[in-house]
């Protein structure tokens, strides 16, 4: 092959000889360095070597892109691999694959690092949720709410959730900076609302280190237990409870209620249940006959717990059922046609018609409006659930009997692998705390003389 220097002039004129499809141009200072040009009229830099037995030939580029020094330099590099016994086609596919991970790896972290918190908040939620009770996934929805609702009761809007100010950040933005801001003032306004939300944000936080998606994204002291220790106040024990003299006010101002709401109430206080699980029961959960309630227990998840049903409160459920049964009027009938539904007894006890789910859903309210009609300080939900603890050593209920009606872990190993009580022994305790408490409250009742369970007297 003859060789000549490559110049300017020399790779403008160039062309492909008459009659061939390619013609070669070879350069004199670069070896395996070529012109080529097409009988089509198109020009490439080639290079051209010898791999062991193969014969390898590579285009470098258009000389319009490619100026002559360039080019003798890429086919020098290229005769350097090929004298290291490496294929430069390989190098390249090599070379091209790794720029691709490369930009597939910046992509993927700019993807990641894009990611808000309210996005990946609503999908821990909603992996989570078939594994949370209601109350639990209504703190989640509340605490992350917007707010600009319509107030079920009353003028005015719902305000945001305590977590809203920061659901438009990205989670790479969660400094513990940031946090701790954000805390203070939500601690300010709300602290119990703030110290919930705090809670929460640092097990979704614990979540997202699970997810390849999120992994990494969070600075990890930015839920750091110092932060809560600061910002918050100290957490006091909490002691709402009815007591003794205030039972005959509180009962009297239940009885105003509506018939579900005020039943609900009295069965917290009366059976000490925790709130979800008596809002959650069932009227199949419940035997007149055996004077029993099956709840869906905290702790015995699967199987739940048996408790007593006691005189008084059957009555007042036996009354609730009748309610229930009882089907509408024959101008309320014709509404439901008209709207092509139809009737059908609840499979709740404490029922709703306003709640998604059919049953009770915000009782706080009431509970509230009750203790400001008694004149009696504020008693929380769980504050019933606390009454009924109390008030049972009037009557020196055994602090087992207690426990195992309300559903409490057994803190010995004697009561929970030795002492298996039957349910008419916690009966006999359980009729006598209620029938002590409606003394108390001045309701007149005479179980013997209603073993039906007919309603109280009132």
């Amino acid at each position: 092959m003859a060789r000549i220097k490559l110049t300017a002039g020399r790779v403008r004129d160039f062309a492909c000889e008459p009659g061939k499809a390619q013609s070669f141009l070879w350069d004199s200072e670069a070896v395996g360095l070529a012109l080529r040009a097409t009988k089509a009229g198109a020009k490439a830099y080639i290079f051209q070597a010898r791999l062991g037995e193969r014969e390898l030939r590579i285009t470098i580029g258009n000389p319009t892109d490619w100026d002559i020094a360039d080019a003798r330099e890429e086919a020098r590099r290229l005769q350097r691999l090929i004298d290291a016994g490496k294929d430069p086609r390989e190098e390249k596919r090599a070379t091209i694959e790794a720029d691709r991970a490369a930009a597939d790896a910046r992509r993927l972290t700019a993807k990641r690092e894009a990611v808000i918190l309210r996005d990946a908040w609503n999908a821990y939620i909603a992996e989570r949720q078939p594994k949370w009770g209601e109350l639990h996934y209504r703190d989640h929805v509340t605490v992350a709410s917007p707010g600009g609702e319509l107030k079920k009761r009353g003028k005015g809007l719902t305000e945001p959730g305590p977590l809203a100010p920061l659901l438009p950040l990205r989670l790479a933005d969660l400094s513990a900076e940031c946090v701790s801001e954000w805390l203070a003032v939500e601690a300010a306004k709300r602290p119990a609302r703030a110290r919930l939300a705090f809670n929460l944000l640092r097990i979704f936080v614990g979540w997202c280190e699970s997810k390849a998606d999120y992994r990494g994204l969070i600075e990890p002291q930015a839920v750091a237990t110092r932060i809560s220790k600061d910002e918050l106040p100290k957490r006091a024990a909490k002691s709402d409870v009815l007591q003794r003299e205030q039972l005959a006010l509180w009962f009297k101002a239940v009885r105003q209620l509506d018939p579900v709401m005020a039943t609900y109430l009295l069965g917290l206080l009366l059976t000490g249940a925790r709130r979800e699980e008596l809002a959650a029961l069932r009227w199949e959960d419940v035997d007149f006959k055996w004077r029993s309630l099956h709840l869906k227990d905290k702790v015995e998840k699967e199987a739940g717990r048996t408790i007593p049903l006691t005189p008084y409160f059957a009555s007042v459920l036996l009354e609730l059922k009748r309610i229930n049964d009882t089907p509408p009027n024959v101008r309320q009938m014709r509404r439901l046609d008209a709207r092509g539904e139809t009737w059908a007894p609840s499979p709740w006890v404490f029922s709703s018609k306003k709640s998604a789910d059919g049953r009770i859903a915000a009782p706080n309210a009431a509970l509230h409006r009750a203790c400001e009609i008694a004149g009696i300080p504020p008693v929380t939900l769980h504050g019933l659930r606390r009454s009924f603890s109390s008030l049972a050593e009037w009557t020196e209920m055994p602090v087992g009997i207690v426990a195992q009606v309300m559903g409490h872990r057994p803190s010995a190993t004697a009561e929970k692998h030795y002492k298996i009580r039957p349910l008419d022994l916690l009966r006999q305790w359980h009729d006598k705390l209620e029938a002590w408490i409606l003394a108390e409250a001045g309701v007149e009742f005479n179980a013997a003389a209603e073993p039906t369970g007919l309603h109280a007297v009132k």
